[in-house]
């Protein structure tokens, strides 16, 4: 049986991986939903808008949302299909996302009601990669530390407790 934590982390990654894709097709067309679609198309404009280095560099509205979109999608398929450690890289990636997309609607004014999503599910990625990166528990009968060959109890769980004798 899987543990509670192995549960937990899979869980995790295929909800977040499968929001992550359905967000990243919006941002790249328009076949699941018109108006989000150019709801995002609007929110990237006042994206760079707000940042006019993005245009000196030569990043335009349509070049940041669909390589935000894509990205999306790629780190999506991986938390949902791909396992070890390329899923706690996507999910890194996908925090830094939600962090630079906190700052863009941070940058144009909008309301917490705008970008509550994004928010909820920075948490959740900041979640599921510290539960990710927990050593596994190990039963106590598995406990055991091997020195020089020899596999001995771990102290803490050798030593009797305080103020108790042990009686063999």
């Amino acid at each position: 049986m899987a543990s509670p934590r192995t549960i937990t982390i899979v869980a995790l990654s295929v909800a977040l991986g499968l929001f992550f894709v359905f967000m990243g097709t919006i941002k790249l067309t328009p076949r699941l939903s018109r108006d989000a679609y150019n709801e995002m198309k609007r929110a990237y404009k006042s994206y760079v808008r707000a940042l006019p280095m993005l245009k000196k560099m030569g990043v335009s509205s349509i070049l940041l949302r669909k390589s935000i979109g894509a990205l999306e999608v790629a780190c999506g398929i991986v938390m949902t299909l791909v396992p070890g450690r390329p899923k706690d890289v996507a999910n890194f990636l996908l925090l830094l996302l939600v962090l630079a997309v906190l700052f863009f609607h941070q940058l144009v004014g909008d309301p917490l009601k705008r970008y509550a999503h994004a928010l909820v599910f920075g948490i959740l990625l900041t979640c599921r990669l510290l539960i990710a990166r927990q050593p596994e528990e190990l039963p106590p009968d598995k406990r055991m530390l091997s020195v020089n060959g020899d596999e001995q109890p771990l102290i803490h769980e050798a030593a009797p407790e305080k103020g108790k004798m042990k009686v063999s």
